[in-house]
Formats: C-alpha cells, sequence, structure tokens
C-alpha cells in the first residue's frame, strides 16, 4: 500500500509523500481559515493530535472539535488518539468525523480488540509508537492495519528536535512490508522541516506530518512543496 489508498480517489495528490499538516499548529481562532489554505496548499490529509493530560502531558480536543473541523474540512481526518484506555472513545471519535484512528501500543490494554474495533466502527486503523518503543512491539499486528506511525519526537508537545532512530524504524518497517507483502502506510511524526523530511523520505515514508514547519511558514504551499520535496 501507498498513501493514496488512505484517501478518495478524487482527493489524491499526484506525489509519492503525502504531507499531512497537524492542525495542533494551527491558529485556532482562525480555524476554519487555516484549514482552507492548507488545503489549497496542496495538503494530503489533515493530522489532529488529541491528547488526554494523561498518556501524554497535555490537553487537546476531543469528539466535539473534530465534528466541527469535519464540518470544514474537505480532506480524510487523520486522528492520532495519544490517550490511555482508547476504547472508551473509538466510536466517538468516528462517529464524529474522523476517517483514521491511530492509537498507541503504549497505551491500549488490548491492541487486538481496539484494532477490531476500529475496523467495526468503519475507520482506518492505525497503529503508533513512541521514539524509545522498539519495533518489535509492533510485528504481530502489522497485518491488521492501515498505518504505521512511527514518532520522531516524544508526543505531548510541538517544536521538538527530531529523533534520528525513527530513520531505521522505517527503512526496517519498509522491507518487512515489502518482505510479507503487507498493506499499511509508514507514516513519522515530529520534528519535520525541509531537511528531516528529506531524511525520512530517504529512508521509505509514505506520509509526513508537520505542524510549526507549515504554520509557522509565510507560505503554506511552499512550505508543504519543500517537505514534499517536489
Amino acid at each position: 500500500m501507498n498513501w493514496w489508498q488512505l484517501v478518495p480517489i478524487e482527493k489524491r495528490s499526484k506525489y509519492n509523500v503525502a504531507v499531512a499538516p497537524s492542525l495542533l499548529s494551527a491558529d485556532f481562532s482562525r480555524l476554519g481559515e487555516e484549514i482552507a489554505a492548507v488545503e489549497s496548499a496542496g495538503a494530503d490529509l489533515l493530522h489532529l493530535d488529541v491528547m488526554d493530560g494523561h498518556f501524554v502531558p497535555n490537553l487537546t480536543f476531543g469528539p466535539l472539535i473534530i465534528e466541527a473541523i469535519n464540518r470544514l474540512a474537505n480532506l480524510p481526518l487523520d486522528t492520532h488518539l495519544m490517550i490511555d484506555h482508547p476504547d472508551r472513545y473509538i466510536p466517538r471519535f468516528i462517529d464524529s468525523g474522523a476517517d483514521i484512528v491511530t492509537i498507541h501500543v503504549e497505551a491500549s490494554e488490548d491492541l487486538t480488540r481496539d484494532l477490531k474495533m476500529i475496523k467495526e466502527h468503519g475507520g482506518k486503523c492505525g497503529l503508533s509508537i513512541n521514539p524509545d518503543t522498539p519495533l518489535e512491539r509492533t510485528k504481530r499486528f502489522l497485518d491488521k492495519i492501515d498505518l504505521l506511525l512511527l514518532m520522531s519526537v516524544f508526543p505531548g508537545f510541538g517544536g521538538q528536535e527530531f529523533v534520528d532512530t525513527v530513520l531505521e524504524k522505517i527503512s526496517t518497517a519498509r522491507d518487512f512490508r515489502e518482505k510479507e507483502g503487507f498493506g499499511f502506510a509508514i507514516q513519522v511524526d515530529g520534528g519535520i522541516n525541509p531537511d528531516t523530511a528529506k531524511r525520512v523520505r530517504d529512508a521509505g515514508v509514505d506520509i509526513i506530518v508537520a505542524g510549526t514547519a507549515i504554520f509557522r511558514s509565510p507560505d503554506y504551499a511552499r512550505a508543504i512543496v519543500d517537505i514534499r520535496g517536489q
């Protein structure tokens, strides 16, 4: 699988690497304008960081905000749950408009159950690991997921520095996917700028999440081009 199989055909980019702006870095006082701006600038998905103040030391937003974003957006909502007990909330997030729901290996008490729950409620399912979690912990689930999210910072806050060890994980996951014939897309999130974007592209990533690199740029379209490496 490549990233475009997660996206409706009429919204697919012509490029081989997708860019998913993280709305956590957007100006929430102008959220509708910000969404329209990154969509017109060439974004492929919208990345939504959901944090509960327990699994990560920060709070963001929940299903009501995602429902509002869904009314504003034309792109698929790539929803990253950085929360404990994701099973309690998966149906609500999907009902609110989340198209892809990604949960953490470190946060779920029963990954088989939770991934199945995402599928049963009509979502695409993703699995994520933190920088210090071995890729091995994902291996038995890779035939069940649509998306593997490899964190290149420790989740909780934007603007952190890129953790280099993710590059080997990307390459290993790509090689394992090809060897086994699995269908998941590989996504990376954290510390992205034009330089680190090139490094993750070279390692074999399919989807690049970027927040501050886009929303702090004076030209969103130029930032997306630079991250995509056009």
